[in-house]
């Protein structure tokens, strides 16, 4: 819980206008029971009377609350809260922003100045990026723990997603965002994709998304499926080190979601690399594929997730069938997915055992 004590103001005044500047008074300003016809508001606003320069001055500081409306993590809040100081003294007569900054965990005020950029510093860890295997299997490189580091893969998987929570607002946007956010599915048929397209017109676009549609209704009746995922779970962000040691990178999109979201993204891109040299999945990389099903449903017990697939592995097939991101696939390769995600969302159950007849 956010307290805001005199305290905390007086410091972050001093740190934002200087070592002079004192704190002269506090009050309400506005309330949810004053804003006439409009009944939901975002925060109740703090009036703040300040010295600093020697001058006295007013000021109004505000902190959003959450809500189910897309702001339930603080980070969405503090994107909107970044959007209004980069913009709002732009626009011709509206209110100017005077300082930008956030509370942390010991309640302190802290001012950022003048952002332009954020970055992130992780640690450091050993190990390959998980890609390069399946580059040597491709290659013929095949060894029996390619198959190993598969099971442990899905075991770890159906360990995160045993993780429960129960906020049906949490899943609905998550199963919002994969059909219309700008990085998912909507977003990769405008962007990702040359539009008119050789390989894939604009009629089946259309209908593509209009099936979407159908399954976005089915997929917000699964709310208490919510589990804790990583959102982007695929080769290029696992390390792999000696045996069936890994570690992971760039978890995305929300700690909360569908579990079928990261189930399919590891699956498909066995299925890609599979299929780069022939038309079908066989081989070495069907027992990959294989291998890690049965280890994910044995550990998971969840098999409802075969009905919840098909609209995620269309966000990752447009992903990995896109030219704008994997320039370089054969033609064959890039039909056959694109093939996949038209076919895959006719089944109302995921037939994992038979993938092949999905890009026939």
């Amino acid at each position: 819980m956010i307290e805001l004590t005199v305290e905390g103001i007086t410091g972050y005044l001093k740190r934002a206008f200087g070592p002079d500047a004192r704190l002269l008074g506090l009050g309400e300003i506005g309330s949810l029971d004053e804003q006439g016809m409009k009944d939901f508001g975002y925060g109740k606003p703090l009036l703040v009377r300040y010295e600093a320069g020697g001058r006295e001055q007013e000021a109004v500081l505000s902190i959003m609350r959450g809500d189910r409306f897309g702001h339930q993590h603080y980070w969405d809040r503090a994107a909107i809260l970044m959007f209004q100081y980069e913009t709002s003294a732009r626009m011709e007569r509206h209110v100017r922003p005077l300082g930008l900054g956030y509370v942390n965990a010991e309640n302190d005020l802290l001012p950022l100045d003048g952002p332009k950029e954020f970055f992130i510093l992780n640690e450091k860890l050993s190990g390959h990026d998980y890609f390069l295997d399946l580059e040597r299997v491709r290659k013929g490189g095949f060894r029996p723990g390619d198959v190993d580091l598969a099971r442990e893969l899905a075991r770890w998987l159906a360990r995160v997603h045993s993780q429960k929570l129960d906020a049906p607002d949490l899943y609905t946007r998550r199963v919002r965002n994969l059909i219309g956010a700008s990085e998912c599915i909507w977003g990769m048929i405008d962007e990702a994709f040359p539009h008119p397209y050789e390989h894939f017109s604009e009629q089946r676009f259309r209908a593509l998304e209009k099936d979407l549609v159908d399954w976005r209704w089915k997929l917000k009746a699964r709310a208490s499926r919510l589990s804790a995922v990583h959102g982007d779970f695929h080769p290029w962000n696992v390390l792999v080190r000696e045996g069936c040691d890994f570690s992971v990178l760039d978890r995305s999109r929300g700690e909360w979601g569908e579990p079928a979201d990261d189930f399919s993204t590891m699956a498909l891109n066995y299925v890609l690399f599979g299929i780069y040299d022939e038309p079908r999945l066989s081989g070495d990389f069907e027992r990959m594929y294989r291998a890690y099903f049965e280890e994910y449903l044995e550990n998971s017990k969840d098999y409802e997730i075969l009905e919840l697939m098909a609209p995620y592995f269309v966000f990752r097939g447009l992903v990995i069938s896109s030219p704008a991101w994997y320039p370089d696939h054969p033609p064959a390769v890039r039909q056959g997915l694109l093939r996949f995600l038209e076919n895959v969302l006719k089944d109302e159950v995921f037939d994992w055992e038979n993938i092949n007849r999905y890009m026939e």
